[in-house]
């Protein structure tokens, strides 16, 4: 429900306004690390590893130079497999278990950066969520065909900080951002309210049940991504 609500307000955002002047956008693609920081790293030793997106619809301008947009992430911070005979009546078939920690998470970015440059370093603030999750399911050996799934727990928790970073331009002007391409990397320290969470190890399998050793803490990480960042124009009269 909470995730629902920013996706309410980004569009919101977007939709309200009247322009009648064309918005620099940008668009990123990166690959991500996530490394557990305070109490969150006393129970969680393993970092996550995964891919972020981000859209910035308002971008930095020469006499403002600020920008506004979303990043969404994911990663996985755990993950088991094991093999299984399909039933006790077929144990001539097997099956794979693949259990994932997961944890995918919804941002709110402030930028500040200069317009125009071949190198441009910024600075950002972030306001948003993690959603935790702990998934299992059940796939085919030979094709890693997904047969069934199913969440096995699930949390939520509070997340803002701050980040920075720095572009390099490798395709086009310096001083125009219309269809440029930037190598962009950064670092970011985020603030997570405490949640409970799984980690590998963390379900056992008793006489049948499933039994849950539950974590739980502030939820505070250090990520690093590399990726890379499009320009573009949008006109909405067009």
């Amino acid at each position: 429900m909470k995730i629902k609500i920013f996706c309410v307000l980004f569009l919101t955002l977007i939709m309200s306004g009247s322009y009648s002047f064309s918005v620099a956008q940008s668009g990123g693609l990166y690959f991500s690390l996530a490394f557990p920081m305070g109490e969150f790293k006393e129970n969680l030793k393993q970092t996550g590893v995964g891919l972020n997106g981000e859209f910035f619809f308002l971008t930095p301008k020469r006499n403002l130079p600020v920008g506004l947009g979303v990043n969404l992430g994911y990663y996985v911070y755990g993950m088991e497999k094991r093999s299984e005979p399909w039933s006790s009546t077929i144990p001539d078939v097997r099956v794979d278990i693949e259990r994932t920690n997961n944890l995918t998470n919804f941002h709110l970015v402030f930028l500040i950066a200069p317009e125009y440059g071949r190198f441009r370093p910024y600075a950002e603030g972030l306001f948003g969520g993690n959603y935790f999750f702990t998934k299992s399911s059940v796939k085919s050996r030979y094709n890693e065909e997904v047969i069934a799934e199913d969440v096995n727990f699930d949390d939520w928790a509070w997340s803002y900080g701050v980040g920075g970073g720095l572009t390099y331009l490798v395709s086009g002007d310096p001083n125009i951002n219309d269809n440029a391409i930037f190598l962009d990397f950064k670092v970011r320290y985020l603030f997570g309210s405490e949640a409970e969470y799984l980690k590998k190890g963390s379900i056992q399998i008793v006489n049948g049940n499933l039994i849950y050793d539950i974590n739980k803490s502030k939820t505070d990480l250090l990520s690093a991504h590399l990726g890379v960042r499009i320009f573009f124009s949008w006109n909405p009269q067009q």
